[in-house]
């Protein structure tokens, strides 16, 4: 017989049903759901420490004491593939040159300086050996040591993209190093001579003048803290002349404009008329859209180039871990920076780096009570959670300690309330009509920003390494 000619095998006929199917008794039953889910909602931590001000007029001016600290900046770079230069106007963040206007004196400095590749562990300078130039550094890490009082060796400063050593061989000719700076890892400097700015200043008039202000300016009595000194007199007897005084404001004090964040919420008619149970369509689309609202204003509140915690950082607040992973050394140095520390942010990721690094020298973190709820915390100061912070390509991030409220002259976030059709504090649902597509449409604003009310109440761990483990 040929395999054609087989009969097909005959299948069991299927039992019929003696049932309601489940498929169709879903269509006779009400469900029992949730509430729509969100993954981008976090906790917020930066949003529930801050200690809220009214900014009356939508503005919120912090006064300080007058201050003639110059030039203490960072200095930035323009790069064409190996080749570096220096703005011509960052300069300017030198002490020698705060203020100093003249592009084309700038241009002709920054046409001077001269670039230097260097390599981990390299001596840039040692200790005591004449200063004849500054130093400007592109890309990389530097640290600076120095002979402590038992004649054993102290680390004084990790230094990093951005920052200058070496300033005032400038203008001094008998000018030494007061330490030694070797490399941490490879990377890229500038250097400017002596003779190359003193050429400069000797054709340009207008420099020769700034530098002689600058000379008379920085000879006014200051605190360490570079402010204007108040003159007391104690400890005097008798009829002793008492010194007069007063205390000087900065004549343009910083001002704060509230940013906003808006969106248009639209839901057609038919969804808010017909699909209403058991839960509030329009109720639950309002909720989802402000919870991204609030995420988009703590995002901002970290990292907008105007207010944003990260840039408003002042430079003797930032600091460079010693060995790239955080350790307990690297938090007490970032602690020891302010008074009444209120808290720490991290990312998450950087949080488990700060534990690895902790485990390595055979610590662990304690815990805190925070609102019922346990954190980690570094000599009391809890370390909250924040993925607003970014991770930069190469793995690092940052820690952020900061003072908050406005008696402790902290840092504080800054709101308008008592908006029309407000929904929430600092947040306003305006009902905004039906278009002819027969859909509703709400705008959806909130104004908020950040002030930071003196300089050290903010300070930052830079360039925390977050993926490497200890060994």
């Amino acid at each position: 017989m040929s395999v054609d000619s087989i009969p097909e095998a005959r299948t069991a006929p299927e039992a019929p049903q003696q049932s309601l199917s489940t498929a169709a008794a879903r269509n006779l039953a009400t469900t029992t759901k949730s509430a729509p889910q969100m993954q981008e909602i976090t906790s917020r931590w930066l949003l529930r420490m801050l200690p809220w001000v009214e900014a009356e007029g939508g503005t919120y001016r912090v006064n300080r004491r007058l201050r003639h600290t110059l030039g203490d900046g960072r200095i930035e770079f323009v790069q064409e593939g190996a080749t570096v230069r220096v703005i011509p106007r960052e300069l300017g963040e030198l002490a020698l040159l705060r203020g100093f206007e003249d592009t084309d004196v700038l241009t002709s400095l920054a046409d001077r300086c001269t670039q230097r590749d260097f390599v981990a562990g390299e001596v840039l300078v040692e200790r005591g050996s004449p200063a004849d130039r500054l130093y400007m550094i592109a890309h990389g890490r530097v640290g600076q040591t120095s002979e402590g009082q038992y004649g054993d060796e102290i680390v004084v400063a990790l230094l990093a993209d951005g920052d200058h050593f070496g300033e005032s061989a400038l203008t001094d000719p008998e000018a030494r190093h007061d330490c030694t700076v070797t490399a941490e890892t490879s990377g890229t400097l500038l250097t400017l001579s002596r003779a190359d700015f003193v050429a400069v200043r000797d054709s340009a008039p207008l420099l020769q003048d700034h530098l002689d202000a600058i000379a008379s300016r920085t000879r006014k009595r200051q605190n360490k803290h570079g402010e204007a000194e108040i003159a007391v007199s104690a400890g005097h007897v008798g009829e002793a002349e008492l010194p007069g005084t007063f205390v000087d404001y900065e004549l343009r004090p910083r001002e704060y404009e509230l940013s906003v964040a808006q969106t248009v919420l639209r839901v057609h008619t038919r969804v808010a008329d017909l699909y209403n149970g058991p839960m509030d369509q329009t109720e639950e689309q309002l909720r989802l859209t402000v919870e991204a609202l609030r995420e988009r204003q703590e995002h901002e509140l970290i990292n907008n180039r105007e207010f944003g915690l990260l840039h408003n950082v002042d430079y003797k607040q930032r600091i460079q871990p010693h060995s790239g992973l955080p350790t307990p050394d690297d938090m007490d140095d970032l602690l020891c920076r302010r008074r009444g520390t209120k808290l720490f942010l991290a990312h998450p990721r950087t949080i488990a780096a700060i534990g690895r690094g902790f485990n390595a020298y055979g610590l662990y973190p304690e815990h805190v009570d925070l609102g019922g709820q346990s954190v980690p915390a570094w000599r009391g100061v809890p370390i909250l959670p924040c993925n607003k912070i970014p991770i930069s390509k190469e793995q690092t991030s940052s820690i952020i300690a900061m003072r908050t409220g406005e008696k402790n002259q902290g840092v504080i976030g800054l709101r308008k309330t008592g908006l029309v059709d407000e929904y929430e504090p600092g947040l306003s649902v305006r009902f905004m009509g039906i278009n002819e597509q027969a859909i509703i449409s709400y705008l959806v604003s909130t104004y908020y920003s950040a002030a930071v009310l003196l300089p050290d109440a903010l300070g930052v761990m830079e360039n925390v390494q977050i993926a490497r483990r200890p060994r």
